[in-house]
């Protein structure tokens, strides 16, 4: 007999609880009346105690119940899945068969509209209409042409052609006359662009209201002012930034300038600060 087993048999292993209980009181009548405090924590921990009683309890009926499951469970698991898996099998082939139905059934709808075209298509192909309109459009336009020649015979032979080719260019002309009106009304596309100008005065003392009257009293068709504002340049004298819109084929940026500086008692010199296209 090994000492596990000996211990096994011991029936202290058992009445630890009763044990521990003893124990407790002990020191619990040596350290004077427990307080509620105390009185909370040994209940929690007798609850704890029994809670471990109750898991070891499980564990030894498990132990001892485990090898009958062990035997059993195999023979269930084998008949379960085997009644699954056939259950499903089933259910997989009456699936199958209702997709092969299906799709067959599709198939025989294709194959009648197929068919149905194609004798649409040889019906089309063996109709004389199809064939007939493009061949009619001939002998009608020279049976035309030959009632036109029989009346023409009383009149002047040579004359007629002559009267066509003013006719065909009388309509040439009106179409392009028509043309040439549509087109002219048409509004233009008109090349503009924007410009900002840095307008230097002479120095700190100029009256930069009087530049900027100078400058806008510049006009000429084919310009339009913006906004404007003063720019710090330093030592207290201050530039004037201003916009301005032009269309390209009226107004130049030279001719600008020039109309700009032509004010010498304010403006020392212009410059273009920004140039772009619109």
């Amino acid at each position: 007999m090994s000492g596990l087993q000996c211990l096994a048999s011991e029936n202290i292993w058992f009445d630890k609880p009763l044990y521990d209980e003893a124990e407790k009181c002990f020191y619990e009548g040596a350290n004077g009346p427990p307080s509620q405090e105390s009185e909370v924590n040994a209940i929690l921990q007798d609850i704890a105690k029994s809670r471990q009683n109750i898991l070891q309890s499980l564990n030894g009926a498990k132990a001892a119940l485990l090898p009958k499951a062990r035997q059993q469970r195999p023979r269930n698991r084998n008949s379960s899945s085997h009644a699954g898996g056939d259950q499903e099998l089933v259910t997989r082939m009456k699936s199958m068969e209702l997709e092969n139905h299906t799709l067959h059934k599709v198939v025989a709808e294709m194959r009648a509209a197929l068919q149905t075209l194609e004798n649409r298509v040889a019906t089309l192909e063996k109709s004389p209409s199809a064939k007939a309109a493009p061949v009619q459009a001939a002998p009608v336009k020279q049976v035309q042409n030959g009632d036109d020649e029989d009346e023409d015979d009383d009149m002047d032979l040579f004359g007629s052609d002559d009267e066509d080719d003013e006719e065909a260019e009388r309509l040439k002309q009106e179409r392009l006359d028509a043309y040439a009106a549509k087109k002219s009304k048409k509004p233009a596309l008109i090349a503009k662009s924007s410009l900002l100008l840095d307008v230097k005065p002479w120095d700190d003392e100029t009256d930069m209201a009087k530049l900027e009257e100078c400058v806008r009293s510049v006009q000429m068709e084919g310009l339009l002012w913006g906004a404007s504002k003063l720019v710090p340049v330093g030592y207290g004298i201050k530039k004037l930034q201003i916009t301005c819109v032009i269309e390209d084929d009226k107004v130049g940026t030279d001719i600008l300038e020039e109309e700009i500086t032509k004010f010498e008692d304010f403006i020392q010199s212009i410059d273009v600060a920004a140039f772009n296209k619109i």
